[in-house]
């Protein structure tokens, strides 16, 4: 039955309002509009991003329907667009690439300024909503929303990805994989046989080390107050676990204790501002880089000691490994295809969309990297 122009009943997660437990609901989802894609999720990964927007950590708009780091099959097109058809694979992004505004125009931008996310508007570029339930208007999150059976995406939000990509993993290059691993081997190049140091060990913490390890880096310190995860780390490559609860100075300080010099890269992939400093002050002072990935809770704030930035270190903030998003994410696909990165290493628990609870119970507790919901 062709469903193109009429709109789907399906499953969805809500958020309520900041803070409650997510509520699995029927909704209506409306085709899509002149430059818009309805889209048939497969499969989407719950990301420490989703969980501070439900939190109202982030900039959100409640009611919504969170999710964007997804993969599925397209069911319809509005007017107008071109790059993909039904049937399509494909894989949602976070940012979008309009191929038009400043930072796209730019070699090196890739903060489309069509996104959604700093802050949220939780609508489409027209200002409206493509989800409704119980006759109320349902917002979107990130103008992803990949909580949900369908949803409704702009073309510029959508890659195109190959017919081959197993559509129950490959929601990972959605946005762990660019964020964490792109990171490393893109966005900081890090170079062979230097010294990397990761804060955070979850998600996009071990995308990174994967990154820091695939580019050869020698020594690789991982920072997390979770043990639980230190198996695994050293797994993909971290050579030295550190929990700055159990230790009897500054993390920084130990770090520069076990360096000598201080790190070459840091990278903060918690988005606390304390971790951040911490990451800064772990840089070797003259050449050191520090990668800000995580994104911190609204109104938080910096402070740097402001004589010590003369000496030359860098801090850069970091979105999606500076990938152009159209024009690079599926190349990761491809990569992964031919065996050039391994994403399976990174997937703890794959459950079915209804056990999203246990999926959020798991996360909380610490004991998945990534967990991914199947639809």
């Amino acid at each position: 039955m062709d469903t193109s122009d009429k709109t789907i009943t399906c499953r969805a997660a809500i958020a309520w309002a900041a803070n409650s437990t997510l509520s699995i609901e029927e909704v209506q989802v409306e085709p899509p509009k002149a430059g818009e894609v309805r889209i048939k999720l497969a499969s989407t990964g719950i990301c420490g991003t989703d969980d501070h927007a439900i939190k109202g950590l982030l900039s959100a708009v409640f009611p919504f329907i969170p999710g964007h780091e997804g993969a599925g099959i397209v069911e319809s097109i509005g007017k107008g667009v071109t790059s993909v058809k039904p049937g399509d694979k494909v894989l949602t992004l976070i940012i979008p690439q309009c191929r038009e505004c400043s930072s796209c125009l730019h070699p090196k931008g890739n903060f489309c300024e069509k996104q959604d996310v700093l802050p949220s508007s939780g609508l489409m570029l027209d200002g409206t909503s493509r989800f409704t339930c119980k006759g109320k208007k349902i917002y979107h999150s990130f103008r992803t929303s990949t909580f949900t059976e369908y949803t409704v995406v702009s073309e510029i939000a959508v890659a195109k990805i190959d017919d081959a990509a197993p559509m129950d993993k490959v929601c990972l290059i959605s946005c762990e994989v660019p964020t964490g691993y792109g990171a490393a081997v893109h966005s900081a190049k890090v170079t062979h046989g230097s010294t990397c140091v990761v804060f955070g060990l979850g998600g996009i913490g071990s995308a990174i080390v994967m990154g820091c390890k695939a580019s050869g880096a020698s020594r690789i310190i991982g920072v997390d107050i979770n043990e639980e995860k230190f198996p695994r780390a050293r797994a993909l490559g971290v050579t030295d676990c550190l929990n700055p609860q159990k230790l009897k100075k500054p993390v920084q300080q130990v770090v520069m204790e076990m360096t000598g010099v201080g790190a070459d890269f840091a990278f903060e992939a918690i988005g606390l501002s304390d971790t951040m400093l911490a990451a800064w002050d772990s840089c070797h002072r003259s050449y050191g880089v520090c990668l800000i990935v995580g994104v911190a809770p609204l109104n938080s704030k910096l402070s740097l000691d402001a004589p010590m930035i003369v000496s030359g270190r860098t801090m850069k903030g970091v979105c999606l490994g500076d990938y152009k998003t159209r024009d690079c994410i599926h190349h990761l696909v491809t990569d992964y295809l031919q065996n050039k990165i391994n994403i399976d290493l990174l997937v703890t628990h794959q459950l079915p969309f209804d056990q999203l609870h246990k999926a959020f119970k798991l996360y909380h507790a610490g004991k998945t990297i990534r967990c991914i919901l199947l639809f």
